[in-house]
């Protein structure tokens, strides 16, 4: 039952048994798997609320409110309406979830959920979606925005003068250096495996974020951040000695967001799953109708080589 406390697996395990309640699961035609791919679409943002929900009441004990999707709303307004005790949310706030959603919608192949969704498609719908949920788990990937919260929460906590830029700078440098944060030498929100000059999705929603921030009394967190994004590439520069460029990525101010819309840490990496599914089963359905065939990552032997040795010599 432990497992359950992270809404993550239990969308895994959900996706899982929705293949017992589908009547083709196995078919492979592309009108099957376009079929599935919508209805996932469609119940992976009422799992993720009702799960959220039943989080609440089984390990924080707190109420729990469930609500009935409604097909006139769009998925936006459907999560706030599912997620939030009155059900009620403002057009400006669905937008901007809206907005999220899009922008962290899937934009290319190589990322890591998605090459999962790719390499597990020789099996079923279910259980190659239900792997790219697994991968989308963790720090690295899905849960870089809410890497960003903690960290900036650490910041925040340990350097006294938000406005002091050198005072940010010098935390700063110690989180590269190891010495503060999580020991990983990593400053969340900065840096991109093929967004480097610019992040287009971090330019967007750094722009919405400032309207809500000083709407909402978020300006000095607001602030800080801009001040990360503006020193982290020199500090980079001069800690590493590196010349490659270094921008901040969408996962800068995306968590910020969702806490100005009051949505709980539990659901940032579920809400990016929501965004990535429509994509995943785009690229699954490339994968079984143009591929065909399963994919085997190749490997170099990097050791010595030995002779062999019978077994009663070892």
């Amino acid at each position: 039952f432990l497992w359950q406390r992270d809404i993550m697996n239990k969308l895994a395990s959900a996706t899982l048994a929705l293949y017992s309640y589908d009547s083709n699961p196995d078919e492979t035609t592309v009108e099957n798997i376009m079929r599935q791919g919508i209805s996932l679409t469609a119940k992976f943002p009422v799992i993720i609320s009702h799960a959220y929900q039943a989080k609440r009441r089984y390990f924080d004990g707190a109420s729990m409110f469930l609500h009935v999707p409604d097909p006139e709303r769009s998925t936006a307004e459907n999560i706030l309406h599912l997620i939030r005790p009155d059900g009620k949310y403002t057009d400006d706030e669905a937008k901007l979830l809206d907005r999220c959603l899009i922008l962290h919608a899937e934009h290319g192949g190589g990322n890591n959920s998605t090459f999962t969704v790719r390499v597990t498609s020789s099996s079923d719908t279910y259980s190659a979606i239900a792997a790219a949920v697994s991968s989308l788990k963790g720090p690295r990937h899905g849960g870089a925005n809410l890497r960003v919260v903690k960290q900036f929460e650490e910041i925040k906590e340990n350097v006294k003068n938000w406005k002091d830029e050198g005072e940010v700078r010098d935390y700063l440098c110690r989180i590269l250096d190891g010495a503060a944060g999580d020991g990983s030498g990593l400053i969340y929100g900065m840096g991109h495996a093929v967004y480097t000059i610019s992040d287009p999705r971090e330019v967007i929603l750094k722009e919405r974020a400032k309207h809500l921030a000083y709407e909402k009394g978020f300006e000095e967190e607001y602030n800080m951040l801009c001040s990360i994004e503006r020193l982290a590439p020199d500090i980079f520069a001069e800690e590493k000695g590196s010349s490659k460029p270094v921008c901040a990525n969408v996962d800068l101010f995306s968590g910020l967001i969702y806490r100005m819309l009051g949505i709980s840490e539990d659901l940032y990496t579920p809400l990016f799953a929501i965004a990535r599914v429509p994509g995943w089963c785009a690229h699954r359905v490339e994968e079984v109708i143009f591929a065909n065939r399963i994919i085997r990552p190749a490997y170099k032997y990097l050791g010595v080589r030995q002779k062999y040795k019978p077994i009663e010599e070892r």
